[in-house]
């Protein structure tokens, strides 16, 4: 017969992995098995969203799915089980119970056998008498960590363990600088965890005014009665995490970080229009992508071969320029779980069938919600294209740690100046952003001036090239 023991010990833990460089944590987004599934070594068993992107997680175990610590939804930490794995023989689960007794032997995936990774208990929460010696270590040693009195089970009824509230250590110290006592507030994060939006929270909520008597003649006017909290028809609040949250924080830093140059110019590209619908005839580029955008990256490559200073970056620590001898071309995605910038590695060392082929892979591996982390590193310079929602241009900001960004407006007709006579002609507005630190006015404007006159005349691709 198996023991409890030989259980407990067959029992793999499957933690979060870190999927990408520096990550902290990722959240679950969707299961893939059940408890009591059978699972085999690299089995996807769920999907996760880490702040750069969605990654599906093999499984190292063979074995029978005992646990899902964790319901999809759930943000969780890097190191933290997710999943646990029976890994005996399978005819162990087919243990029959024992009918002298009514004792039914916790199976894998059944019973009421308590997780080993529950929290501890919260404030207030009640131990069986029978586990009153493990409650009373338990509280002894909470007391002695947390500084807080512990109540000691005694006698044959519940026991009570006071446990101080759960938080992160960045929340605990700003409730100690804005002074909020975290036993005062209400957390609102999973498992109870009290959150930043929580001590502002509990900081905001005014102190009640002691109620003073008023004259029995006095007229009691009645203030307005305060909007429901749960009323949802006025307002909606959408939780900013994963992709989102990484962004508006890349962003931000970037912004503040490094001083952004913009500088504009609007191009006649009918000529390169011309050239797409010529090239989607090629028999060399059937099947591949080809659109403006093709011409327009190979352009900017072209720039930067005879412009390479602009391909850097910056050193804060050294204060120096580093200057890359590579291109790994970034193309910023709209995608549903937000903005990312997946890049193409060695972009300059791409023929232009190539480059279709990377162009193409890179933009429907993002509308999948496929691209990974390492997709979206070591970027230098970057491609956005806002012209596909029908606006001219824009004030593009850099990526984190690159030296530049073209944004590309809409083409349209537009009347145009050609051969000394007013004529339509397809015109599109350039914007290129980049970090003054390490680009001049004169190296960016290069730089955007041989792009446009690429676009213009686009047989200096061969030229230039």
């Amino acid at each position: 017969m198996t023991t409890m023991t030989e259980v407990e010990a067959s029992v793999r833990e499957f933690k979060m992995p870190d999927v990408g460089e520096g990550l902290t944590e990722a959240e679950i987004l969707k299961w893939y098995v059940q408890v009591g599934d059978t699972v085999t070594d690299g089995q996807v068993v769920c999907e996760v969203e880490t702040a750069k992107a969605a990654v599906e997680l093999p499984i190292p175990y063979d074995g029978v799915v005992r646990e899902l610590r964790f319901p999809e939804g759930t943000t969780v930490d890097v190191g933290a089980p997710i999943i646990a794995i029976d890994c005996r023989p399978t005819r162990a689960v087919d243990e029959p119970g024992d009918p002298a007794t009514g004792r039914t032997p916790v199976l894998v995936g059944y019973g009421v056998a308590a997780s080993s990774t529950k929290r501890r208990p919260r404030k207030g929460a009640e131990i069986p008498a029978q586990d009153a010696s493990v409650a009373s270590a338990v509280a002894a040693v909470q007391a002695e960590l947390n500084g807080h009195a512990a109540a000691t089970p005694t006698g044959t009824g519940a026991a009570v363990v006071q446990s101080r509230p759960l938080a992160k250590p960045p929340v605990r110290k700003l409730a100690k600088d804005l002074g909020v006592d975290l036993a005062t507030v209400t957390p609102s994060g999973p498992d109870g965890v009290i959150t930043r939006e929580d001590v502002h929270a509990a900081v905001a909520v005014p102190q009640a005014p002691a109620p003073t008597a008023a004259p029995q003649a006095q007229v009691q006017v009645a203030a307005p009665a305060a909007p429901a909290t749960d009323d949802t028809s006025r307002e909606t609040r959408i939780p900013v995490k994963g992709v989102r949250k990484a962004t508006a924080a890349a962003m931000v830093g970037s912004a503040f970080t490094a001083p952004h140059v913009t500088e504009f110019v609007t191009v006649d590209v009918t000529r390169t229009m011309k050239l797409v619908e010529e090239l989607k005839q090629d028999k060399e580029m059937q099947g591949l992508r080809v659109n403006p955008l093709l011409l327009i990256a190979k352009a900017l490559l072209v720039a930067i071969k005879r412009n390479p200073d602009i391909n850097a970056s910056w050193d804060e620590a050294a204060q120096e320029i580093v200057l890359k001898h590579y291109v790994n071309l970034g193309i910023a995605a709209a995608t549903p779980r937000g903005l990312i910038v997946p890049n193409i590695k060695d972009a300059h060392a791409k023929t232009l069938p190539q480059l279709a082929e990377s162009l193409g892979e890179l933009v429907s591996t993002a509308r999948d919600g496929k691209t990974s982390p390492a997709a979206m590193q070591g970027g230098t310079v970057t491609i956005t294209n806002v012209g596909v929602f029908g606006v001219d241009t824009g004030t593009p900001i850099l990526p984190p740690g690159e030296s530049a960004i073209l944004a590309i407006g809409s083409i349209k007709l537009q009347p145009w100046v050609h051969k000394g006579k007013v004529k339509p002609r397809q015109v599109t507005t350039l914007a290129l952003s980049f970090d003054h630190r390490l680009v001049d006015g004169e190296l960016g404007s290069k730089v955007l001036a041989d792009v446009a006159a690429i676009l213009e005349q686009p047989k200096r691709l061969i030229t230039w090239a």
